[in-house]
This record gives C-alpha cells, sequence and structure tokens, in this order.
C-alpha cells in the first residue's frame, strides 16, 4: 500500500517543442481568440503616411492663402479710404462735417476738390455749379471717409 500512496511522477501531455514561454512577445497571435497580426508593408505604410501629409499641408495652404487674399484686399480699402480722405482733407469746405453723415465730393473746373453737403440728384432748378461728381463720402469714426459711391463713367 505505501508503493500506492507513493506520489506519481508528473507527466505534462503537452509537447514543450509546441508552447512558447513567452507568448505575449511572438509576433503573430498565439491563441484562437488572438488578434491577427499582419507583417507590415513598410513602404506602403510610409507611402500613405506621406500622402495624407501633403493633402493636410495642400490643405493649410489654401486656407493661408485665402486668408493672405482677405488681408491684402482689406489693406486696398484702408489705403483707398486715406487716399479719399487726403483728398477731402484737402477739398475746400465751408462747414465742419459730423461723423457717420454723407457727403459729396465735386471737382471744379480749376480742378480743385469740393466737399458738398448736397448730392447730385438734389441741385435745384439752376443745376450743380461743379465741373463733376466725384464720390459720395461717409465720415467714419477714425476720421477716415468711407466712399459709398464713385463717380461712373456717365458721371465724369
Amino acid at each position: 500500500m505505501k508503493e500506492e500512496k507513493k506520489e506519481k511522477e508528473f507527466i505534462n501531455p503537452i509537447d514543450p517543442d509546441k508552447i512558447a514561454e513567452n507568448p505575449h512577445l511572438l509576433p503573430y497571435a498565439h491563441t484562437v481568440g488572438g488578434a491577427v497580426i499582419k507583417p507590415m508593408d513598410k513602404g506602403r505604410a510610409k507611402g500613405l503616411s506621406v500622402q495624407a501629409m501633403q493633402e493636410q499641408t495642400k490643405m493649410q495652404l489654401s486656407q493661408i492663402e485665402e486668408q493672405i487674399k482677405l488681408l491684402a484686399m482689406q489693406a486696398k480699402k484702408l489705403q483707398d479710404r486715406v487716399s479719399v480722405s487726403e483728398m477731402i482733407y484737402g477739398a475746400d469746405m465751408n462747414f465742419k462735417p459730423l461723423i457717420n453723415h454723407i457727403y459729396h465730393l465735386y471737382q471744379r473746373e480749376n480742378g480743385e476738390a469740393v466737399l458738398s453737403m448736397v448730392g447730385p440728384d438734389e441741385w435745384g432748378w439752376a443745376g450743380h455749379k461743379f465741373h463733376r461728381f466725384l464720390a459720395t463720402v461717409k465720415l467714419l469714426a477714425d476720421h477716415t471717409w468711407e466712399i459709398l459711391k464713385e463717380a461712373g463713367p456717365e458721371e465724369e
């Protein structure tokens, strides 16, 4: 009976050549339910990354280009306001212009600019006394003038 109680030596039924000591380090799934791991084509992955980077960069450059165009247009408008403001402040005016009021710029026969409160369509029966209409303008709070209407070819 002592022999029956004798411990039996454990024999592992799994072949040691068919198991891994560190299965988490394997380059492939080691269980049926494991994630499929496929070797990566490094050239293709780099190519796709470069393509995505170029598309993103192109889109951002396009946005910056649109912003530059908008800023250039705003700068041009500001330069135009300064230019017309200088012309108006050099013009003959017999009143003090008020902010946010509309005025009209004319030119006399001698080339001198004149600022008037009377618009080109508001002159009475005698007609206006100026050589030509230049623009309808509005005094802004920064004391520059905004052009509301410029003289068209028929008014020159």
